[in-house]
């Protein structure tokens, strides 16, 4: 498969930027779904030791990916502590 792959890129080699855009778009998505996996507050993959990660999360700790005009270090917390 792969030497087909090479004779068809050989042939045609205006399939290159195919290729690579294909592959770095694929890369970028398995990226940020493993950001989503491992940093978002709202999944626990160890439920023995911290079963509610989000209880633990400071006011001042930014987990959204992109923060548009918004100060995180003077947020407040408003609920109490469990």
């Amino acid at each position: 498969m792969l030497s087909t792959v090479a004779r068809q890129l050989k042939n045609h080699p205006a399939l290159i930027p195919l290729f690579f855009f294909i592959g770095g778009g694929a890369t970028m998505s398995m990226m940020y779904l493993a950001r989503l996996a491992f940093r978002n507050p709202e999944v626990c993959w160890d439920r023995k030791n911290n079963p509610e990660p989000w209880n633990k999360m400071e006011p001042t700790q930014q987990y959204k990916f992109v923060a548009v005009n918004m100060d995180y270090s003077k947020l407040k917390k408003n609920g109490p502590d469990f």
